[in-house]
């Protein structure tokens, strides 16, 4: 057979990610912070844009309120902040403040972006670094949520480790009541007092301490410096502070040379330990959402309209530039482009918003045993199981769960804080959680005598009679976790004692 070029023709489909799309779901992971410095550079670039201040959106209330026929505005706008879903009812995101030309997609559903043929961007660019726009070195949240995993904590110790982190103020300190804290998470202060002296022990050393003499109590213990009259000079600082020295001698019971090299070594320390992290002050964090319990003993859920940034097009001025351009092709190349990006910028802060909300309304929904009672009745929860229930992709909700916080009567949390390991039912039903395995586990073992010793395989097969699918090598990471040895090394001191 003869070798010949030759025109074939195929059909195909593929995915396309116009740039559009890729600006919209990159505004969907930008955190409020990163969102307006956004915000602030497309408003330099875009003299179409404009900054509202709210107004405007009240006269279109009004106009719906009334139910008269819409008006033609001069300028579209997207504010969200009157956006919120009531939790008495199934979960929901509600309608924003928005002129009816800025609504992307009815309530709870989604863009089809590929319907616009608008190849333009933003602003001329498809890369936005939020990192930017940030501070470049590590936090100190991100430097001790990376230690946790030297604790081996269980799971719901974990969570509350991870709540304590959101906690501290910029110097590395706890500030916050025991008592209130301990409320917050439904648990006890023995039980929440018992990690905070795990977190203690993190780096940098004198972090989670609750006052100044604590912290450089907690630096002297980790340098072997803390001896009895250390410790009394550590809880008389303020004597230390008016530099009564002749005191300080009798109620450390030093001489006064020695009283003068103890406060040398405190001078060595650091009696702000997290501000090495950063290099600025933090910043106080936003809530994106407010969760408040209803009068019915439902949830409601609000955006925040503090952190939602009032853009406006102004179509006046478009159509005046746009006629003065006369024959300039450039010119009118020009204020399209702005006109377009403009267009979906609204849209796609109108959609983002949207978006928060009903993803926090559904969160709200599946954990609300733990707004209710506690940590404790934090139920599994997985990115895919809030994705299914309001019918978007898990990398839409992986997106808009990270550097988001939802403001409760509980706390502060982070979206992602509510998503929780589970270990699947034999039976069908809802998954258990890890914890609740893990202390399974723990309780077999502790009823173990000299002359049977479980090995992993076995404690399996007991768990599976109660209905938990689990693998040998799950059982054993969980074992690890809780520092407990294997059945070769548990035997072994059963033996020798």
């Amino acid at each position: 057979m003869a070798i010949a070029p030759k025109l074939q023709a195929r059909q195909s489909q593929q995915l396309a990610i116009t740039p559009q799309l890729q600006q919209a779901i990159k505004l969907l992971q930008l955190s409020n912070i990163e969102l307006s410095a956004f915000v602030d550079e497309q408003l330099e670039s875009n003299p179409l844009l404009e900054r509202g201040t709210g107004d405007e959106n009240r006269r279109l209330e009004d106009v719906a309120i009334q139910g008269d026929t819409p008006v033609q505005t001069d300028v579209d706008t997207v504010s969200v902040g009157a956006a919120n879903a009531d939790m008495d009812m199934p979960a929901h995101a509600a309608q924003p403040d928005a002129s009816p030309a800025d609504v992307g997609a009815d309530v709870g559903g989604s863009v089809d972006w590929s319907r616009n043929n608008s190849g333009g961007s933003f602003n001329g660019s498809n890369d936005y670094d939020p990192a930017a726009n940030s501070a470049a070195d590590v936090t100190l949240a991100e430097h001790l949520t990376a230690q946790l995993g030297l604790l081996r904590f269980a799971e719901k110790e974990r969570l509350i480790a991870e709540y304590l982190i959101g906690q501290l103020d910029e110097a590395g300190y706890l500030r916050g009541d025991i008592t209130e804290l301990a409320g917050n998470l439904g648990v006890s202060e023995t039980r929440l007092n018992s990690v905070l002296l795990q977190m203690q022990t993190l780096e940098p050393t004198g972090v989670f301490a609750r006052n100044l003499s604590e912290c450089l109590a907690l630096q002297l213990a980790e340098a072997n410096k803390l001896d009895a009259p250390m410790k009394v000079l550590t809880e008389n600082l303020e004597l230390l502070a008016k530099y009564d020295l002749g005191k300080l001698t009798k109620l450390c019971g030093v001489k006064m040379d020695a009283l003068k090299e103890m406060i040398g070594e405190l001078r060595n320390l650091s009696p702000k330990p997290g501000m090495a992290y950063g290099g600025i002050l933090a910043q106080a964090i936003e809530p994106d959402v407010y969760i408040r319990e209803t009068p019915q003993g439902g949830w409601a859920v609000e955006l925040n309209a503090d952190t939602l940034p009032r853009v406006l097009l102004n179509h006046r001025y478009y159509n005046e530039i746009k006629s003065a351009g006369g024959d300039n092709e450039q010119a009118r190349e020009f204020i399209s482009e702005c006109h377009q990006n403009a267009n979906w910028l609204v849209k796609s802060l109108d959609q983002r918003a949207r978006t928060i909300l009903k993803v926090s309304s559904e969160i709200v929904k599946q954990q609300d045993g733990f707004f209710a009672y506690g940590i404790d009745h934090m139920r599994p929860l997985k990115l895919k199981d809030v994705a299914d229930a309001i019918e978007m992709h898990e990398s839409t909700v992986s997106r808009v769960t990270s550097g988001k916080y939802m403001h409760t009567p509980r706390g502060l949390f982070e979206l992602k804080y509510f998503f929780t390991a589970a270990i699947p039912s034999l039976d069908g039903g809802e998954g258990h959680s890890a914890e609740t395995v893990r202390s399974k586990i723990k309780i077999l073992i502790s009823e173990e005598t000299a002359d049977a010793i479980m090995s992993d395989d076995h404690i399996v097969k007991l768990l599976r009679d109660q209905g938990i699918d689990i693998a040998r090598r799950t059982v054993a990471k969980y074992r690890e976790s809780m520092g407990i040895h294997s059945s070769v090394e548990r035997r072994r001191v059963f033996k020798h004692g």
